[in-house]
C-alpha cells in the first residue's frame, strides 16, 4: 500500500489541480477530466477505441520484436569481437541520436503510407540501444568467467550458452526496456504516416478534425498508461531467478 498510495495521492493532486485550472481560467478548449472520461467512453461505446490500442500495440510489438532479433546477436557479437565492436560502433553512436521523427521522409519514401513505415521507425527507435546495452553488458563480464572457460576447454557455443548469456542476461533486459520505451514514446510519430488506425493516429486525428482535445488528452492519458504497463512487464523479468543474482536486490 506504501508503493501505491504515494504515487496515486500525487496523481490525484494533479487531477485536481487541472480541474481547478480549467474552471478558473474557463477555457473553452482545453478540457476538463470531467471531460476526457467522457470522451474516452465514448471511443469504448463505438469500439475504436480498442482498434487503435490494438494497432498501435501490433506496429509497437512488431518493430520491437525486429529490433530485439537484430540487436540481441549483434550486441553479443560486437561485444565478444574487438574488431567488430571498434567498425561498427561510431556507426551505431552517429545514428543512434538522430531522432526517428527525422526518417519519417524516407520512411514514407521507402515504404510508402501503411504499416511497414511506422514499424520501421519503431524499429530505428529501439535496436539502437538494445545494441549498445548488450556489447556493454559482454564488455563488464568479469574475465575470470572467461578464463576459467578456457581453463575447462569448453567449446565457442558451450561459452556463449553457460557463461556470456548468462552473464549479460541483466543488461539485456535493461537494453530491452529502454528500447521497448522509446518505441512506445515515439508512436504518436509513428503513426503520423500510418492509415487510419492507432492511437497516434487518434490524436493528430482528433486535433485536424474537430479541435477534439478531450480526445487529444485521452489518447495521451492511455499512452502513458500503457506505457507504465509495458514497462511493469518488463521489469517482472528481472524477477526472474537466472535473473536476480546480478542485481544487489
Amino acid at each position: 500500500m506504501k508503493n501505491i498510495l504515494a504515487p496515486l495521492s500525487v496523481l490525484v493532486a494533479l487531477v485536481a489541480c487541472w480541474w481547478v485550472v480549467v474552471v478558473q481560467t474557463e477555457s473553452v478548449i482545453f478540457p476538463t477530466p470531467l471531460q476526457v472520461v467522457t470522451g474516452t467512453m465514448e471511443l469504448v461505446e463505438d469500439g475504436t477505441l480498442w482498434e487503435h490500442i490494438g494497432a498501435s500495440l501490433f506496429r509497437v510489438g512488431t518493430g520491437f520484436l525486429i529490433a530485439t532479433l537484430v540487436a540481441l546477436p549483434l550486441g553479443l557479437w560486437m561485444g565478444r569481437v574487438a574488431g567488430a565492436y571498434r567498425t561498427l560502433n561510431p556507426i551505431f553512436q552517429i545514428l543512434r541520436p538522430i531522432s526517428p521523427i527525422a526518417w519519417i521522409p524516407l520512411a514514407i519514401l521507402w515504404f510508402g503510407v501503411g504499416n511497414v513505415s511506422p514499424i520501421f521507425l519503431i524499429f530505428l527507435a529501439s535496436v539502437f540501444p538494445m545494441i549498445v546495452q548488450t556489447a556493454a553488458g559482454v564488455h563488464t563480464i568479469e574475465k575470470r568467467y572467461l578464463r576459467a572457460a578456457d581453463n575447462f576447454g569448453v567449446s565457442r557455443y558451450a561459452l556463449f550458452r553457460q557463461v556470456i548469456i548468462p552473464a549479460v542476461l541483466p543488461e539485456i533486459i535493461v537494453g530491452m526496456r529502454i528500447g521497448l520505451g522509446v518505441a512506445w514514446l515515439v508512436v504518436v510519430a509513428a503513426e503520423m504516416i500510418a492509415l487510419r488506425s492507432g492511437l497516434g493516429y487518434l490524436i493528430m486525428d482528433s486535433r485536424n478534425a474537430g479541435n477534439r482535445y478531450d480526445l487529444v488528452i485521452a489518447g495521451m492519458v492511455i499512452i502513458g498508461l500503457i506505457g507504465l504497463l509495458l514497462d511493469g512487464s518488463m521489469r517482472r523479468l528481472e524477477g526472474f531467478k537466472f535473473i536476480r543474482w546480478r542485481y544487489g536486490r
